[in-house]
């Protein structure tokens, strides 16, 4: 059963070629938002299931180059390397229409803000998304885990060094790093819906992405899987390193999303209208 049945009126569609104004970005996000709202939870989650599996190619494809290459270039080039890897699996989430929990820290939150939502039922779409997010990215992480290293595509040693650069910070770090990437997830959310061509999308994911990569920033659902698949690989990381990792990576990535996209972009808009 849908949570609410309002009904909005269609956005105007830009002229090919021409840039969306800031105004109808935020219409488009709103209406994105309500569409989520009034989808079945069991579809809800299966949606947030899937796209917890696909980002972990992100992490397989990451393994798999830090394997073949990890002794034959230098840690600055591997870093590069890894970091171009870092957006595959945000390309088969973001194009794909999965759902994604730092994508919703941003978008889920505009209907409050405009008063068609209430702040109560945040929650339970987070919670349905999270939740969908965490259990698919267990799923890979034990798949790889055992998969890659009796294929030989991926060593077992990676998963703790992938682990390792997530959770070697005190807990103020994890929080402030995840914070800006949350933070550069919701303007890549913005970006998109600006974007009118499947190609231009796919350049702003990869842009985006691969920057917080290359920075090693902390996110949630892509660090879950890095996090979680080394510490069944490894006994140096253990379920304590794992917890902290994600508390603080969620509530970092939560803030970045909706105090520096949501909260100011819809301030900006409304205040200029």
């Amino acid at each position: 059963m849908n949570l609410f049945s309002r009904k909005f009126r269609p956005t105007e569609e830009a002229e090919p070629g021409r840039p969306k104004e800031v105004k109808q970005i935020l219409e488009e996000q709103i209406d994105m938002s309500m569409k989520e709202f009034n989808r079945s939870n069991s579809g809800l989650f299966m949606s947030a299931f899937t796209a917890g599996l696909e980002i972990g190619f992100s992490v397989l494809f990451m393994g798999t180059i830090f394997t073949l290459f990890g002794d034959l270039v230098s840690p600055e080039v591997l870093k590069i390397m890894l970091a171009l890897c870092y957006p595959l699996g945000f390309i088969f989430v973001i194009i794909g229409r999965s759902e994604l929990f730092t994508e919703h820290t941003a978008l889920a939150i505009l209907p409050v803000l405009n008063g068609s939502i209430k702040l109560k039922f945040i929650f339970k779409l987070w919670g349905l998304v999270y939740s969908g997010n965490l259990i698919g990215g267990f799923i890979f992480s034990f798949m790889i885990a055992k998969i890659g290293p009796a294929v030989g595509f991926i060593d077992e040693s990676v998963f703790y060094h992938l682990a390792h650069e997530m959770t070697d910070y005190h807990w103020e770090v994890i929080l402030l790093s995840a914070l800006l990437a949350g933070w550069m997830m919701g303007l890549l959310g913005w970006l998109v819906t600006s974007s009118q061509e499947t190609i231009s999308r796919i350049l702003m994911i990869g842009m985006v992405t691969s920057i917080i990569g290359m920075a090693g920033l902390h996110h949630c659902i892509v660090g879950s899987i890095e996090v979680f698949s080394g510490m069944i690989t490894s006994e140096d990381i253990t379920f304590m390193d794992y917890l902290k990792f994600q508390f603080w990576a969620t509530v970092g990535n939560a803030i970045g999303g909706t105090v520096f996209v949501a909260v100011l972009k819809f301030s900006h808009v409304r205040f200029n209208s």
